[in-house]
């Protein structure tokens, strides 16, 4: 894991920086999220990728990139759920919001 922080740290950055930015965005927008089955299936996805990354099940070359992925998408929602707390206590909310 400290091989991937020092070679790939700018990727890194980049995924924390968007997901950043994407949370400080994300409080403007007003669509409709995901479904809650989708929502599920979506976690059950990420945990079993989680659980093969720490079982080390997939060798080799694949197995390093999805650890850098995983590693990417947690850093990913970390600086999402940064920027949207940020957002959140920098900016006042609407008029009419108390």
């Amino acid at each position: 894991m400290i091989f991937l922080a020092t070679f790939h740290w700018g990727w890194l950055l980049a995924a924390l920086l968007l997901g950043f930015a994407m949370g400080w965005i994300a409080v403007v927008q007003r669509g409709h999220g995901v479904s809650k089955n989708l929502a599920r299936w979506l976690a059950a996805l990420v945990a079993a990728l989680l659980a093969a990354a720490l079982a080390r099940v997939v060798p080799g070359r694949p197995g390093y990139w999805l650890d850098l992925g995983l590693l990417m998408l947690a850093l990913y929602l970390i600086g999402c759920g940064i920027g949207s707390c940020l957002r959140d206590r920098v900016l006042p909310g609407p008029a009419g919001a108390s």
